[in-house]
């Protein structure tokens, strides 16, 4: 796992940060807005996450804690099991593609 340079996760941060306290201060302003979305989007990428504020969660707690201790934490999620998948079981697919 690839993980990013603290002092970039810092700096992200911060940026998301400020442009968040920008949009609240004037949520009609469209430019504010989109730069705080897109600077939203690049902390989600950064971490590897799909919500900004999940990504912002994720940084804190990477700054925060070593590297050891992150990624235990990153493998002790709740993963999906082989049994959470849906559809037809491997064995029922290759009936429907073969036709019996």
């Amino acid at each position: 796992m690839l993980l990013p340079a603290k002092a970039e996760v810092a700096r992200q941060l911060r940026r998301y940060r400020a442009w968040e306290r920008a949009m609240l201060a004037a949520p009609a302003d469209h430019t504010v807005r989109a730069t705080f979305e897109d600077a939203g989007y690049t902390l989600c990428v950064l971490m590897g996450k799909r919500c900004a504020r999940e990504a912002a969660d994720a940084a804190e707690r990477y700054l925060r804690i070593t590297l050891a201790a992150y990624l235990r934490e990153q493998d002790e999620r709740p993963r999906l099991s082989a049994t959470a998948r849906r559809g037809p079981s491997r064995s029922r697919r290759w009936r429907f593609v073969a036709g019996k």
